[in-house]
């Protein structure tokens, strides 16, 4: 009978056939995709970003015409002077004519005309707008910050401390900038000594790190085209070199063990590249499905920054398994043999005296297969443990001085801030639509939201009031309580929005206030993720439910992949909330304080989580499925498929958890704890998911693995017969030794 071919054999057997013009086209799909960064990339505005309240708010604001510039202040302080002294009056007044010198504003307020001076009367804020739009203003506060660096250096007594919108987003790309090159500069030789360990080869290491390159490169490129249409952040740009070096260097890595292994049973080329496609390659592009499907899942959450995390992540998989599947079996076509030039003389003579075997995966599946429900047992009341922290899991949006190193600039400015003048680094904004209210009742109810505000006790003066004439709009800016995430400054804003506001400003008819600001945007955040949480938890599982389905043709492998995916993203959460909500070891790793977990990663977390343990689970799973396809029985075709994949797997793991982990060494604590989970998450997913818990639920339920009801039949069939040679024997010999349920050692081929 005819075999099925499946669309990664076909595209790999194409790809060998015609290699030369495989690779030239990748090189110029990669060349011509990296110059898409030379349109521009379009960043997410406050339109874009805003959700509930405060997205009403920006978009009262943009339907008027009114531009949103950045907001800007000079903090001034002194031990030896007072802000009435003639050496601070001189600091002051240089540094509002300096900040007027650039150009760059369109209005700088003096601090004795605010009364924004300390009640020490040691320190003042001058504060002052950019021209433009926020997003702009970030290219031209240099120029201003220079130009208050000058003053200070004239000032010796007074110290100047530079906050505000456009200085947070001009030190946090360039932190990002600083951190993404530190990154990439760790994590290349990094996956290069792994992959040299486990091949032993310089070339066939160097490969797969090339590759993911060339399409991380391509991928940025795509990534600037799409924002035109999805305006991206700085979060999509990590998430993109995150994903696009773990995935890229993991997708080639199991290609080329694959048709490496092929050729080492003696196979000639051709047709082991044949089957590295049919088995590796397939396996690939469903992984890369089951990924891309996962991030597809933040479109549903209705915010941009997920949206451009999405897109990112969607374009690192998909190029990555383009590369895989195209240029790399084109280029070990060409290569041949040659793949193993540079051969590392001293890890072959290890790999040798070792006889290809790995003694502690292999004594330890033994041991799962001997004991399969004790050892399902143990793991899942290990990661129950692990798991638990997440029951009293806490979420916020941090503000600067929680994300970033306490010592840092921007982090010291906003705590001396908060100190001396509390609530202007979280300063909440109302917007006031005025059109069609009585504009006497209107100046009432302002004077009557003064007073209420500074009498709550939770939010202070000074209140700046700014009437855009001609456009009904107001715009008060009001001080609060607390540092902008924390309980003094939620108690502040639910004061703002549900006593002073409805007594006074939206007591008028045919006014409308919408509160805006950081604290607001946190929490209206969060509540526009709840009510997003179980449409994308629904979207993901059921859509990856299905793509197993369809892979394996077994009701029971896509259950059972779904509870291990579960259980392994929930103990990640658990040890991510024990470590950085919690503190334990928070110092240990780098992090700067405990607190909260950034809103954003959890949801995240998951969706990229949940895509990418599939990788794993796709692979050895295939690789089971395969040898049970040939005759085997399940137990005999876990202990044989663990055997041929221990080494890739462990060897792919130890890239994804490293590379993971460099970025949970960077600046930024939000990144931090990105890297950190990720890493913990792959960690757990290759040991005692894969590694334990899988083999030992596959054992216990026998061929009832293999099930697949009459009624989902109708299901698109991904699977793919079991590759043979020219020949028509099969890939691999038809007699497998069974391996007795109390006997199984020395499972594993090969060492990472």
């Amino acid at each position: 009978m005819a075999q099925r071919k499946g669309i990664a054999a076909a595209i790999g057997g194409w790809s060998v056939r015609h290699r030369w013009a495989a690779v030239i086209a990748w090189l110029a799909f990669v060349v011509l995709a990296s110059m898409g960064g030379a349109t521009g990339s379009v960043q997410s505005n406050d339109v874009d970003n805003g959700v509930g309240e405060s997205g009403r708010a920006a978009q009262i604001l943009a339907d008027a015409g009114i531009p949103s510039p950045a907001q800007e202040l000079v903090l001034l302080t002194s031990d030896s002077s007072t802000a009435d002294s003639p050496e601070f009056k001189s600091a002051v007044s240089d540094v509002i004519t300096a900040i007027q010198g650039t150009g760059k504003t369109i209005e700088v307020k003096s601090p004795y005309d605010s009364g924004a001076v300390a009640k020490d009367n040691h320190a003042a804020l001058v504060n002052y707008t950019m021209s433009g739009e926020r997003l702009d203003a970030a290219k031209e506060i240099p120029a201003v910050l220079d130009a208050v660096k000058a003053v200070g250096a004239k000032h010796q007594g007074v110290s100047f401390e530079t906050y505000g919108q456009a200085t947070a987003q001009d030190a946090m790309t360039g932190i990002f900038n600083t951190d993404l090159a530190k990154a990439e500069w760790a994590a290349v030789p990094l996956a290069l000594g792994i992959l040299l360990v486990a091949f032993g080869a310089l070339l066939a290491s160097v490969i797969p790190v090339v590759l993911a390159l060339t399409a991380t490169a391509a991928a940025y490129g795509l990534l600037a085209l799409t924002t035109h249409a999805v305006p991206t952040d700085l979060n999509a740009n990590v998430v993109l070199m995150l994903v696009g070096l773990a995935v890229g260097v993991d997708y080639s890595l199991f290609y080329l063990r694959r048709a490496r292994e092929e050729r080492a049973a003696g196979r000639d080329n051709i047709t082991a590249l044949s089957i590295a496609a049919a088995t590796s390659g397939r396996a690939v592009v469903v992984s890369g499905l089951t990924v891309v499907a996962a991030m597809a899942g933040m479109f549903l959450t209705g915010i941009a920054t997920f949206k451009a995390m999405g897109v990112a992540s969607i374009a690192a998989v998909v190029v990555a398994v383009a590369g895989s599947v195209t240029v790399l079996p084109a280029l070990l076509s060409l290569l041949g043999d040659r793949v193993e030039k540079g051969r590392i003389p001293f890890i072959a003579k290890r790999r040798a005296a070792a006889n290809g075997e790995n003694r502690f995966w292999g004594a330890l599946t033994a041991r799962v297969l001997r004991f399969p429900l004790a050892s399902a047992l143990v793991a899942v009341l290990a990661l129950a443990l692990l798991a638990i922290p997440v029951t009293h899991i806490k979420t916020a949006m941090p503000g600067v001085a929680q994300d970033l190193d306490p010592k840092a600039p921007l982090a010291q400015a906003a705590i001396h801030l908060d100190e001396r003048f509390p609530g202007n680094s979280a300063m909440a904004r109302v917007v006031v639509d005025t059109k069609g209210a009585d504009q006497g009742a209107v100046t009432a109810a302002v004077a009557d939201f003064k007073t209420q505000a500074v009498a709550s006790g939770k939010l202070f003066d000074p209140i700046t009031v700014t009437d855009h004439q001609g456009t009904g709009v107001l715009v008060l800016d009001v001080p609060i309580a607390g540092t902008g995430t924390d309980k003094a400054s939620l108690e502040a804003l639910d004061s703002l929005r549900g006593s002073v506001l409805p007594h006074t400003l939206r007591s008028v008819s045919g006014v409308e206030a919408a509160v805006t600001g950081p604290t607001a945007q946190s929490v209206d955040f969060n509540a526009q993720l709840s009510k997003s949480v179980f449409p994308v938890l629904a979207f993901v599982l059921v859509l990856a439910f299905l793509l197993m389905i369809a892979m394996f043709r077994s009701l029971t492998i896509a259950i059972t992949a779904m509870v291990l995916n579960l259980l392994s993203v929930g103990a990640a959460y658990g040890v991510l909330v024990l470590v950085f909500q919690d503190g334990f070891a928070l110092k240990a790793i780098g992090g700067h304080s405990e607190g909260p977990i950034a809103s954003w990663l959890p949801l995240f977390l998951f969706v990229i989580l949940f895509g990418l343990s599939m990788d794993y689970h796709v692979f050895v799973v295939s690789r089971i499925r395969e040898i049970h396809d040939r005759g085997a029985d399940t137990r005999t075709a876990i202990a044989e498929g663990l055997k041929s994949t221990a080494g890739v797997i462990s060897a792919a793991a130890l890239i994804m958890v490293g590379v993971f982990a460099i970025f949970g060494t960077l600046s930024v604590q939000s990144i931090k704890e990105m890297g950190f989970g990720l890493a913990v998450a792959v960690l757990l997913d290759a040991t005692v998911i894969r590694g334990l818990l899988l083999p030992a639920v596959m054992a216990l339920l026998g061929e009832s693995n293999w099930y697949l009801p009459r009624w989902l039949a109708w299901l698109p069939d991904l699977s793919e017969s079991t590759p043979a040679d020219e020949d028509g024997a099969p890939s691999r010999p038809t007699a497998v030794t069974p391996v007795p349920a109390h006997a199984v050692a020395g499972l594993s081929r090969e060492t990472v």
